[in-house]
């Protein structure tokens, strides 16, 4: 993690450069963020597209004894059936770039500051060994915090632009949380899509 201190280090868009930015990389794990990994009309497009073609679902879960409703929207897909346009076209982007045999898509809708992801880490048995987590960015950009689990700990406030991915390996999901906060401010629309290589017999995950 690129920030020294315990208190949280907030990286401005304006630090990075177009290329790929290496947030994370020791025995902890990898963690790689490219702002424009996507074209801007690209990105646009496919946010427009997904947006109004996905059939997102809100779910509930059980959390302290109550039921209660997931603060986004979800859909998700295995990669080798029928999928929406356009992603068959962003999967094969991220295999080529990432280099890693993707099987599944979760899609997340954010639809207003109001909408979140606690800080969690993806479960490990859901996924395949050594394999990473690639997260495409669409729409309105929201923070990413993804801090260490254990001392030292530290923390980053990561704008997660349209059109830019985030690369986590495997080794990641031990040692790090990542999580949307919840905004005050007016915010428009994000669409994630978490690009997972699933473990034989898991569950898709949903996040």
């Amino acid at each position: 993690m690129t920030s020294r201190t315990d208190s949280a280090s907030t990286a401005q868009p304006g630090l990075f450069g177009t290329g790929p930015q290496v947030l994370a990389d020791d025995e902890r794990g990898r963690i790689v963020y490219t702002p424009e990994f996507l074209s801007a009309a690209l990105a646009q497009q496919s946010f427009v597209r997904l947006l109004a073609d996905v059939p997102w679902q809100a779910e509930r879960r059980r959390m302290y004894e109550r039921d209660v409703a997931v603060p986004r929207l979800l859909a998700s897909y295995a990669l080798d059936g029928e999928l929406p346009a356009p992603l068959p076209q962003l999967a094969q982007q991220v295999r080529d770039h990432v280099g890693a045999p993707f099987t599944h898509v979760g899609l997340n809708l954010y639809r207003d500051g109001r909408d979140s992801v606690a800080p969690h880490n993806d479960h490990l048995y859901e996924l395949r060994p050594g394999q990473p987590v690639a997260l495409l960015s669409l729409g309105a950009t929201r923070d990413m915090v993804i801090s260490t689990k254990l001392q030292p700990r530290r923390s980053l406030r990561l704008p997660l632009q349209a059109g830019s991915l985030l690369l986590m390996s495997h080794a990641t999901q031990l040692h790090y949380d990542h999580g949307i906060p919840k905004v005050r401010d007016a915010v428009g629309p994000r669409i994630s899509l978490a690009f997972r290589v699933r473990a034989a017999g898991a569950r898709q995950a949903r996040y």
